[in-house]
């Protein structure tokens, strides 16, 4: 993957020296797109008006939630140490991250989630991500600096783009993978009709509409794919009248 197909996203970021330390890693490695989700406005005002910002910060832009920042994007990788949260599945270290990329490399638009500094990424924010990543660190202080964090990881997306290996898989695809505001769109569509039929425990419903986006995603598919599986369920939301 080129390096301009990478977004990195930093979520309810607290810090304007932080922010600052992220841009200034991300031009350091050739990325160029950088993107806050829910800034603290006198946080995003004082990193954008900051001396020697650079041409990062410049073009960087706010908006106001998660599914707006990663609508375009058909992969989402999440940056996580996994000791504040019971993650449903297991970090991949950083040092595998080539190799998983390899394996991604059709994806044309790519995000890399980084939470705030205080909490890091929710489990809401991680169910949007194929796939979650971590940097190896001590037990002692597995929390890593948001800037040093943001630098760490654009190094090995850097190295990725730089040193493609000739061993990676040869991967055909009908068409090319889907959005993740594709797939937000055949949730919906799944969750309408599960509320229909009845489906849902009232009590469990966000976790097991959590559970159903970790499955989509899981199933990595392609645009075509969606669109099969969107009429599948638009012919039945007809049949039923559950529209």
């Amino acid at each position: 993957m080129q390096l301009t197909d990478w977004r990195i996203t930093l979520v309810r970021p607290r810090n304007p020296l932080n922010i600052g330390a992220a841009a200034r890693a991300l031009a350091n490695f050739g990325f160029s797109k950088l993107v806050l989700v829910e800034p603290y406005d006198p946080v995003w005002r004082e990193a954008r008006s900051a001396v020697g910002a650079g041409q990062v910060m410049k073009s960087a832009c706010a908006v106001n939630n998660l599914t707006e920042a990663i609508a375009d994007c058909t992969l989402v990788v999440g940056a996580t140490t996994g000791s504040r949260r019971n993650l449903d599945r297991d970090p991949i270290p950083l040092t595998e991250l080539v190799a998983r990329l390899q394996e991604a490399s059709s994806h044309k638009r790519a995000a890399l989630l980084f939470g705030s500094e205080k909490t890091g990424l929710s489990n809401e924010h991680m169910s949007y991500c194929h796939f979650l990543v971590r940097i190896p660190t001590t037990a002692q202080s597995p929390s890593m600096n948001l800037g040093q964090a943001v630098a760490v990881c654009c190094y090995e997306l850097a190295r990725a783009a730089e040193f493609p290996s000739s061993k990676a898989p040869v991967r055909v695809h009908t068409s090319l993978p889907a959005t993740m505001h594709s797939l937000d769109h055949l949730l919906d569509r799944m969750v309408r009709l599960l509320d229909y039929s009845g489906y849902f425990n009232p009590k469990g419903r966000n976790t097991q509409i959590t559970k159903l986006r970790r499955l989509l995603l899981d199933l990595q598919l392609s645009n075509y794919d969606v669109r099969v599986l969107g009429g599948i369920l638009a012919q039945m939301e007809w049949k039923i009248g559950a529209r």
